[in-house]
């Protein structure tokens, strides 16, 4: 019985040495938010881009002199598509908190340089847009950090 969403699943192997390409496909595979299953496989719902995304990651891990399998598959249960879900949900959710704390701690900053908020301000923007494309299941943790982003605006305006 289908549950859900087919999911791209990635499973790799590559050497220990030199350790460059291990570090870089972790760096990879974590910008794109995949959800670790086991040391090796991570999963991705099934969609064009991590598909694409997945589908370079393994020829990444050819040429450097590893092994890497990507295939589809559907969940057995819905406890578990929902167990995997929440995970990567609470993964998204951790980020979005941090964003909103830093935006909240920058408004509560007296007396900084109006350039030096506005730099920050833009950082945070800049983060949540990465936050928002690994973000395969929206919750209400993405709001929270928009709204902390939005309050930023007329806090940091310049005084005319």
């Amino acid at each position: 019985m289908n549950h859900g969403p087919e999911w791209v699943l990635f499973t790799y192997r590559l050497p220990r040495e030199p350790s460059t390409p291990r570090a870089a496909l972790w760096r990879s595979l974590r910008r794109i938010g995949a959800a670790q299953i086991v040391d090796g496989l991570v999963a991705l719902p099934d969609l064009e881009r991590t598909r694409e995304q997945i589908e370079w990651l393994a020829q990444t891990v050819r040429e450097s002199g590893g092994d890497a399998t990507v295939w589809t598959a559907s969940l057995s249960s819905a406890a578990e598509r929902s167990r995997l879900i929440g995970e990567m949900t609470a993964a998204r959710s951790i980020e979005y908190a941090a964003i909103a704390e830093s935006a909240h701690a920058l408004l509560d900053v007296e007396g900084a340089d109006a350039a030096a908020r506005r730099r920050s301000a833009r950082l945070l923007r800049r983060e949540i847009h990465r936050v928002i494309r690994r973000d395969y299941f929206p919750s209400g943790a993405r709001d929270t950090a928009q709204v902390a982003l939005d309050a930023l605006d007329p806090a940091i305006e310049v005084p005319s």
